[in-house]
């Protein structure tokens, strides 16, 4: 089996793009086949070198590897141009000079459903020669489809200055490549029958198809940034993990069971095949991605979560907060609002400390501090045992201690645990930040 992952360099890689990619790879590591990578630049404009190493690190962060390629499409036009001399030399080309509008009169002569014919002319465009009869596509998810000949129009595959067209590019890499099976959006399946006439013209077998359904977001529209993210490089930023994105991405319309959420990207090479792809669109929703994202950080050990959040953050020493944290986030993003006070001091949330801070809250707070300036140890077990007390003493709700204390230390209402907070801050600090947020200068036990 040899399979391509062939995206055009206009932009950061699609989430949609990104499932094309992973289904491909998923292909080729299952049957122990190849992966190959071509960038299709053929648009100048668009196809910069950093759209083209914006794919490449896309592709890197994934962890999907290729084994041939980048093969880049604009380094192949003299390949491009020998091919295309074979067709005009073997009859199945002609020159044409007609426009989209000429195209447009001969339908409304011969009627909008036939497909144009041009008469050869001595310069223009090259047009490919559509012979009479139907070209099937074999489709792995799809079945056949048929596409009557007579429905076509001869297509254009080069420019009157004999630079190719897309199509005609593509059916040659393909060939080249010696490509197996072509799996890609359905939105390219009206291009497999243009394909299919150059590689029937060059006397060239077809490769098996599959043509993905486009992804939706969950209100059932085509996906897009307002669904909470569109590149792969966002789902980075916002601090997912490679492996979880490809669980999710690869049971985005594909499955084996209909209860199985979690699976390993081992056991997904193992049992992906393309034929047990949906052919109805599938719903990415962002909220499912955090939910699962979750369930990955929690199943990694603390070091190397910690590894990952250092990396991720920047800050080193995070490894006794990190572990606080872990069970409250669901992507590497969630952390340093949730935990960064650990390291940066307090935050400044007005309405927290209005609400919680308040005379009563004062009270309580200066009890928390007395408690726990007297503790012989400053470890988790002994600061709740200290705080617990406090709530007993007032005979007040548990909120009614443990919020001014968070407010106090954090600055907020979010934080880890309570008592395993003020343990990471140590007896020192704790009570240096609780005698600021009762504004006076006491001096630290």
């Amino acid at each position: 089996m040899r399979v391509r992952f062939a995206p055009s360099p206009t932009g950061a890689l699609h989430i949609g793009g990104a499932r094309t990619a992973l289904y491909n790879w998923l292909m080729a590591r299952h049957a122990g086949g190849t992966f190959v990578l071509r960038v299709e630049d053929t648009d100048r404009e668009r196809s910069t070198p950093e759209n083209v190493g914006q794919i490449l690190d896309a592709l890197r962060w994934l962890e999907l590897d290729f084994d041939e390629g980048p093969i880049l499409q604009s380094e192949r036009a003299e390949r491009h141009a020998e091919v295309l001399r074979t067709l005009e030399e073997g009859g199945h080309t002609y020159h044409s000079t007609a426009t989209a509008q000429d195209v447009r009169a001969y339908k409304d002569r011969h009627g909008a459903e036939w497909g144009f014919r041009g008469e050869p002319e001595a310069d223009g465009a090259i047009r490919l020669r559509v012979p009479e009869g139907a070209t099937v596509v074999h489709d792995l998810i799809r079945g056949d489809t048929t596409f009557a000949h007579e429905h076509l129009d001869d297509p254009v595959i080069a420019r009157a200055d004999g630079s190719v067209l897309y199509n005609f590019a593509v059916a040659v890499d393909d060939l080249d490549a010696a490509i197996t099976h072509v799996v890609r959006g359905e939105d390219h399946l009206s291009n497999t029958p243009k394909q299919l006439l150059v590689l029937a013209a060059l006397g060239a077998d077809q490769p098996a198809y599959a043509h993905l359904p486009l992804l939706h977001g969950p209100d059932g529209k085509k996906l897009s940034k307002r669904h909470g993210a569109a590149s792969v490089q966002e789902l980075r930023e916002r601090g997912f993990l490679p492996e979880a994105v490809r669980n999710y991405l690869a049971l985005l319309g594909w499955g084996d069971t209909d209860d199985e959420t979690i699976v390993s990207t081992d056991d997904l090479v193992r049992r992906f095949t393309v034929e047990r792809v949906s052919r109805n669109p599938a719903r990415f929703d962002v909220d499912k991605l955090r939910w699962m994202n979750g369930r990955y950080l929690r199943e990694l050990g603390e070091e190397e979560l910690t590894r990952r959040l250092e990396a991720y953050t920047g800050r080193d020493g995070l490894r006794p907060s990190v572990v606080i944290a872990q069970e409250k986030i669901q992507t590497l993003a969630d952390f340093w609002p949730l935990a960064g006070f650990l390291h940066d001091g307090p935050a400044d949330d007005p309405s927290a400390r209005e609400r919680w801070l308040d005379e009563e809250g004062r009270a309580a707070l200066a009890e928390v501090r007395e408690a726990l300036a007297t503790l012989d140890a400053f470890d988790a077990p002994s600061v709740e045992a200290a705080l617990r007390g406090v709530v007993e003493r007032r005979g007040v709700k548990a909120k009614q201690v443990f919020q001014p204390v968070r407010v106090a230390i954090a600055g907020t209402t979010v934080s880890p645990g309570i008592w395993e907070s003020l343990a990471v801050l140590g007896r020192d600090e704790a009570l240096s930040r609780i005698d600021g947020a009762l504004g006076q200068a006491v001096r630290i036990a």
